[in-house]
């Protein structure tokens, strides 16, 4: 791997994780080097979830950037508020609102969810997301529709439509994406989707389809494979048939001592020469060092293919955590004390 341009654009980041009366917060910090080769601030994230009550919880994420005088400057805030209701049904409201440029905050888009077990190992979500519809208001744009059965030993059928308004009160069938998921022996799992989308007559055709193998070595490396093909190929005039275009690799390892490592690689159709097969054109690593202070010590490398043919490094993040995992907010009802 090369990078004689010297192009690199080094970042690094800081993750704190805190848990206090029932509220976990995590907060990511950005910094990026300034001209005079120090690091500077550059974005935000802090993200913090409560319970409300034994049924409902609340996420709240806000981004910050960096104002004109450096000062930091909410940009950006999602907030999740879901709560859990009898037979299995689960209601979630996502809402995100964005700066209005006086200090305070304007919502610009609402996410309404509803899920529902109609069935063991059946279940159906709807989902309307609102966004500005010009009047000042939020319209309803975009619907979708998901059902998901389980169908056999470790098999999950899905289905996934997803329409649009067409501004007068009518929804027009947009895309459909269906497949199935197949659990293996190995702990890995198969799955295969289609996405289908309308023709000029309206009618339904398949587009584009994935497939994905996910392996579990006993050495307890995982791999992954997802291979794309679509009847739009880049460099070449359609003829409806599927075709491969796009392979992604992802391998994760854990080496002694705890390291964890995440090398992903991408290869695609090279327009200027269909004919030639998929070529690498993107790799990233991640690996994540954990000292005996808790404390977790992460760099990734994004590399990309240049003009000459050679992996040149693009972005390089280096960053530490306290943050002992993934955050979950525990769903369950809270013991008695």
């Amino acid at each position: 791997m090369e990078d004689p341009g010297g192009n690199a654009n080094p970042t690094r980041t800081r993750e704190v994780h805190t848990e206090s009366n029932g509220r976990v917060i995590d907060k990511t910090v950005t910094e990026t080097l300034g001209p005079d080769g120090r690091y500077i601030p550059y974005s935000e994230t802090e993200k913090e979830s409560v319970r409300v009550n034994d049924t409902t919880v609340r996420t709240i994420e806000r981004n910050y950037g960096t104002g004109p005088d450096g000062e930091r400057k909410l940009i950006l805030q999602r907030q999740e508020e879901t709560r859990s209701l009898a037979g299995g049904e689960e209601k979630t409201e996502r809402t995100t609102s964005s700066s209005d440029g006086n200090g305070g905050l304007q919502v610009v888009q609402r996410e309404l969810v509803d899920s529902k077990q109609v069935s063991p190992g059946g279940t159906d979500t709807k989902s309307t997301v609102y966004s500005a519809d010009g009047t000042g208001g939020l319209g309803a744009m975009v619907q979708t529709e998901l059902t998901e059965r389980k169908t056999g030993a470790g098999k999950t059928e899905f289905k996934k439509s997803t329409m649009l308004s067409d501004g007068s009160g009518h929804w027009q069938l947009s895309e459909v994406r269906e497949g199935t998921t197949q659990q293996q022996a190995d702990g890995g799992q198969i799955k295969q989707e289609s996405v289908l989308r309308p023709d000029s007559n309206g009618a339904l055709s398949v587009a584009e389809r994935t497939v994905t193998r996910e392996t579990q070595g006993r050495d307890g490396e995982k791999r992954a494979t997802t291979e794309t093909y679509s009847t739009n190929v880049p460099g070449l005039a359609g003829d409806g048939s599927l075709q491969l275009v796009k392979r992604e690799d992802t391998v994760q390892r854990t080496g002694t001592g705890g390291q964890q490592s995440t090398t992903r690689q991408v290869q695609r159709v090279n327009p200027g020469d269909p004919s030639s097969g998929l070529q690498v054109t993107g790799q990233a690593i991640d690996i994540v060092r954990t000292g005996s202070n808790g404390v977790a010590q992460k760099q990734t490398t994004v590399s990309t293919v240049g003009p000459d043919g050679l992996m040149h490094v693009v972005l390089v993040d280096m960053g530490k955590s306290d943050k002992p995992g993934t955050v979950q907010v525990d769903m369950s009802k809270p013991k008695a004390k």
